[in-house]
């Protein structure tokens, strides 16, 4: 905000690289602490899991600052910054304390970036995206106070299983989409800014899973939540008719890998959940800036208002695809090297239902987004739309993210040196899972090539777990918004009343009670009181002279000075 207007777009690749620069310069095992009351707060943790999101994290928000350079609106541009510093934030937090500050700073700077696209149905989907995370935030609260009275410490380290630690794991599970929390995350990506989705795609629930591998690495609940999780998001994504909708969906598909490698929480697990969520925050970037172009050049990212577009945006189709390759596990493409150590250590540990679940969610994972999004979007039939001209910065920013997708593919090392467990004993290139994939890969696309005549795309309603607070909320707001409106304003109107009433028996006491006796001799007779105007209160009918008055002050003097002499 202090930066002059033309200075501000540079911020997006000048904060990044000095941010990235001191991350080179961190040394394991360093901590940042400060007292504050009768404990201390430690602002920066550095080991090599912090380390990994960390790294991962500046590099999208440089990504994104590419992407978004056009971007003039300062909401956009502090949002996203603050966003990602946040989500840093909550990475090196070593204690409680610090990590529920960053955690709600968090969720206040990334609902500004659906707000940022200042239509109704953001403001809408803004308001309830807060109103989620509050609730979250306040379960987190909840769940820190309970853990600090109980054990008296605010370390944020691995959590037992009490109480308090449920709390705090449901509050990291909401942030993770872990269903039935999930309906937030669909609702409101999809509202955000062309810019601004691409940021809330990679650092929410990416975050949670971080919390999740540092506090909660081996619960066994988390396992099949994950699991579930997977499977669970490709089958709302394929139901999905809005691109970025469709996109918001796989994230809790592929979240939900993460989540699952947390759950199972050996060493190769742990690098696994480490190294797909590395993978997916570049690759889901990815695909959120091809739709992104398609939603800037077209004005619309429903698929059935779209097609034919392979001639008119072939650079967004072809780096689009490179996310798609990524996502759906293709050799040679970062998923490949990462969701499959997931899948690994499931079958390492003989996990045979896990490994299926997971297997099933990479079929729908291709068929949806490697198949059917790029099909409806650029090919499938032709329509009239003539999209505008597209910043070439957005295109810089794609073509970038490509290369890293493909780099990591091509070159695993990259992405596991760099993991949390070393040494990386895993080999994704092995023959016997390049087989397997490749069947899966192949088949699934013969599948949708033999069907393809019978799909037709059209406007649909899909419900999810959002209905469970969308369907009450009516009445909902009746019971806590106007019913409790209503009733301070009945105390407020009584309160009146009663402060009316007491001025005037200040004003005159005998003449006040004269009155309201003739008033309820009147009520139980049915006479009616014959002053001239009913209702009303004229201190000058019933008025008694001054003289009277002091005699009965004196008397009632007299009579307490007796008492307090005699008894």
């Amino acid at each position: 905000m202090l930066l002059p207007k033309k200075a501000r777009p540079y911020a997006y690749l000048i904060f990044p690289i000095l941010a990235f620069a001191l991350l080179l310069n961190l040394q394991q095992g360093a901590n940042l602490t400060m007292p504050f009351l009768n404990y201390e707060l430690v602002l920066c943790r550095v080991d090599r899991l912090s380390m990994a999101f960390a790294y991962v994290f500046v590099i999208m928000c440089f990504l994104g600052g590419v992407y978004s350079f056009h971007v003039k609106d300062l909401l956009q541009q502090v949002a996203s910054l603050l966003y990602v510093g946040s989500s840093l934030g909550v990475v090196f937090a070593g204690d409680l304390v610090t990590l529920i500050v960053y955690w709600e700073l968090m969720a206040v700077s990334s609902v500004c970036l659906v707000w940022a696209r200042r239509t109704p149905e953001a403001r809408k989907a803004g308001y309830r995206y807060i109103l989620v995370h509050i609730f979250g935030g306040s379960v987190l609260m909840a769940g820190i106070l309970l853990h600090i009275q109980q054990t008296g410490s605010i370390a944020f380290t691995h959590f037992g299983g009490s109480i308090a630690s449920y709390l705090i794991m449901i509050s990291f599970c909401l942030n993770a989409a872990v269903p039935p929390l999930n309906g937030w995350l669909p609702d409101a990506y999809p509202e955000g800014t062309v810019t601004g989705s691409v940021f809330l795609s990679a650092f929410t629930t990416k975050v949670a899973v971080y919390a999740l591998a540092r506090g909660f690495a081996g619960f066994e609940v988390l396992m099949w939540a994950g699991a579930i999780m997977a499977v669970y998001g490709v089958v709302f994504a394929f139901l999905s008719n809005d691109g970025r909708r469709l996109l918001a969906y796989h994230i809790i598909s592929q979240v939900g890998y993460m989540v699952c490698g947390v759950g199972i929480g050996t060493a190769v697990a742990i690098n696994g959940a480490t190294a797909h969520a590395f993978a997916h925050i570049l690759y889901k970037g990815l695909l959120f800036m091809g739709i992104g172009t398609v939603l800037y050049a077209t004005g619309t990212a429903r698929l059935d208002r779209l097609g034919g577009l392979a001639g008119k945006m072939k650079w967004a189709l072809i780096l689009f695809m490179v996310g798609a390759f990524s996502i759906s596990g293709v050799p040679l493409f970062s998923g490949f090297v990462s969701k499959s150590m997931v899948i690994f250590a499931a079958e390492t540990g003989h996990l045979a239902a896990i490994v299926l679940l997971l297997n099933l969610a990479s079929v729908g994972t291709f068929l949806s987004i490697g198949l059917k999004l790029p099909y409806f979007t650029w090919f499938g039939k032709e329509t009239d739309i003539k999209p505008q001209p597209v910043p070439v910065n957005m295109y810089i920013g794609m073509a970038l993210t490509s290369a890293l997708c493909i780099a990591i593919g091509v070159y695993p090392s990259l992405l596991y040196n760099i993991l949390p467990n070393t040494p990386v004993n895993y080999q994704p290139y092995s023959t016997t899972h390049l087989l397997e994939t490749m069947q899966i890969l192949i088949f699934t696309f013969l599948g949708f090539w033999l069907v393809l005549r019978k799909i037709h795309m059209h406007a649909t309603i899909t419900l999810d777990t959002d209905w469970f607070y969308r369907k009450p909320s009516g009445f909902a707001y009746y019971v806590f918004s106007v019913s409790i409106c209503n009733l301070f304003g009945w105390i407020e109107r009584l309160s009146l009343r009663l402060v009316s009433a007491v001025v005037k028996a200040s004003n005159n006491p005998p003449g006040y009670l004269v009155q309201m006796s003739r008033q309820l001799r009147s009520a139980f007779t049915g006479s009616e009181d014959p002053s001239p105007e009913p209702g009303t209160f004229s201190p000058d009918r019933y008025r008694i002279p001054l003289g009277f008055m002091v005699f009965v002050v004196l008397l009632i003097f007299i009579i307490l000075l007796l008492w307090y002499l005699f008894v």
